[in-house]
């Protein structure tokens, strides 16, 4: 089966492409004329992105494969939405259009080439979708056989939100799929009430009151958990797929910026890997191409020049490994091994902080229960590095009468005593990731980046009540 161009992929998403790093990949002939689509790449979200208004979620769509004209195989399509198209605005139905064209992409990104199955295991992935305003929105998906005897399709549950909480949105499709059991009749009242519903703050719960037939009256809590920071995440995907060496080495090729591919069968993997690997850049985001699973469509994403962070399934490594690709990490996460590196991936980042940072994630594992002790004992580590790389940041922004914000950026880098950490940081402050920080903090007039602050806070403090110690010790 051939594949569609990629020029054309790019135009079904239309305006649902970032603003920065631009490539060019050829388009088919269009009305006898060659012309080149511009793609924006898809930027890797941070929490402060996420434009989330009253609502817990935009958009219900439910995803089926359709045969196509020619009968030969399966097209993904939107079978149910909620709200109903005639309930949206004008501008709403707008962008639930350009919506259409990318959803059935992403909800079945392993291709076309489908029979019907009598066994098939739910999985539960997620993708984003980014605006030309540079505003995100998630799709949380979850694939599975639908309720029915004999041989039969799988089909997509995916919402649409604007809101980073991945837990959370998981429970809510335990949910629609139990309803979707019995009628999808039933799924309206639930997501009309969670529609209503406002999203809690950290650490807070809403109580949704539901109707089931048969069932009664239920009331389902939803939480929030009380570390905003890395609800969007399970940083347990990466610690079941490698050991820390690796994950440190993923970690730094993703701060110089690399192009780094992940290999995984089922799609829950992917997609919790990447944005596993993702979040250890606290409090950077990755700001180039950013898609936790390729589709089959666009695999011509792993040629680009410019950095991406991308996960494929492995069914299509072959043409993985065929395409032109340099200076690559290719992390095959079933095996836990590196299919291809740079391999320099060891020195980038400097050995006694290198070392400190295995040394942490290695303590205390046994110890750790809940998901929120996992996340934060395995990002501390690195929240830890950036401090002692580039926490003194603050000190080198120099303020004008208007409050705007100028990096002093030799200085900066001058100001640390180790050669090694010196070396690393003239690197990094030219990165997007640094520059794009430091752009937020110069503009900022108030302290950039609470969490990060507060531990550089912390930090300081503990390096002074050590001082008096030392001089006592001499």
């Amino acid at each position: 089966m051939d594949r569609p161009g990629v020029g054309r992929v790019f135009r079904l998403l239309g305006p649902w492409m970032p603003r920065r790093s631009r490539w060019t990949v050829p388009a088919e002939e269009t009305r006898g004329e060659s012309r080149k689509e511009t793609l924006e790449n898809i930027r890797e979200p941070s929490l402060s992105s996420y434009t989330g208004g009253p609502h817990f979620f935009e958009y219900l769509f439910v995803v089926s494969l359709k045969r196509t004209h020619s009968g030969d195989d399966y097209e993904p399509t939107i079978t149910y939405q909620f709200p109903k198209r005639e309930n949206l605005l004008r501008g709403q139905q707008e962008e639930e259009e350009r919506l259409h064209g990318a959803i059935p992409l992403f909800c079945f990104p392993d291709g076309n080439e489908w029979a019907p199955l009598t066994d098939y295991p739910r999985e539960t992935f997620s993708f984003v979708l980014t605006n030309v305003d540079g505003t995100r929105k998630i799709g949380y998906c979850r694939r599975l056989l639908p309720a029915g005897p004999g041989p039969r399709l799988p089909i997509v549950y995916c919402i649409i939100s604007c809101i980073g909480c991945f837990g959370l949105f998981s429970k809510i499709l335990d949910e629609v799929e139990k309803r979707h059991q019995i009628s999808m009749a039933v799924i309206y009242p639930f997501m009309q009430g969670l529609r209503e519903s406002a999203f809690p703050a950290p650490g807070k719960t809403v109580t949704l009151k539901s109707f089931i037939p048969d069932s009664g009256t239920e009331f389902i809590s939803l939480t929030r958990p009380l570390d905003s920071r890395l609800e969007h995440v399970d940083l347990r995907s990466l610690l079941g797929c490698l050991n820390h060496e690796q994950i440190l080495h993923i970690f730094a090729s993703a701060v110089l910026e690399r192009r780094i591919i992940f290999l995984a069968e089922d799609l829950s993997t992917l997609s919790q890997c990447i944005h596993a690997a993702a979040a250890l850049l606290y409090p950077f985001s990755w700001a180039h191409t950013y898609i936790p699973v390729v589709p089959e469509s666009l695999l011509a994403t792993v040629c680009s020049p410019t950095p991406f962070m991308v996960g494929v399934q492995k069914r299509f490594i072959q043409e993985v490994l065929d395409s032109p690709m340099e200076e690559v990490l290719l992390v095959d996460l079933c095996e836990g091994t590196f299919l291809k590196s740079v391999g320099d991936e060891g020195d980038v980042l400097p050995p006694k902080l290198q070392n400190d940072i295995l040394s942490s994630l290695a303590q205390g594992n046994s110890d750790l229960k809940t998901l929120e002790q996992v996340n934060e004992h395995v990002s501390g580590p690195f929240v830890q590095f950036f401090i002692r790389t580039v926490g003194h940041y603050a000190s080198y922004l120099k303020r004008g009468p208007d409050g705007q914000g100028s990096f002093q950026e030799r200085p900066f880098c001058k100001a640390l005593p180790s050669k090694t950490s010196r070396r690393f940081v003239k690197k990094f402050v030219k990165t997007q990731l640094f520059s794009l920080f430091i752009q937020e903090a110069e503009k900022s007039r108030t302290s950039h980046a609470g969490y990060f602050r507060q531990k550089i806070t912390e930090y300081e403090e503990q390096k002074k009540q050590k001082k008096p110690k030392e001089k006592t010790v001499k």
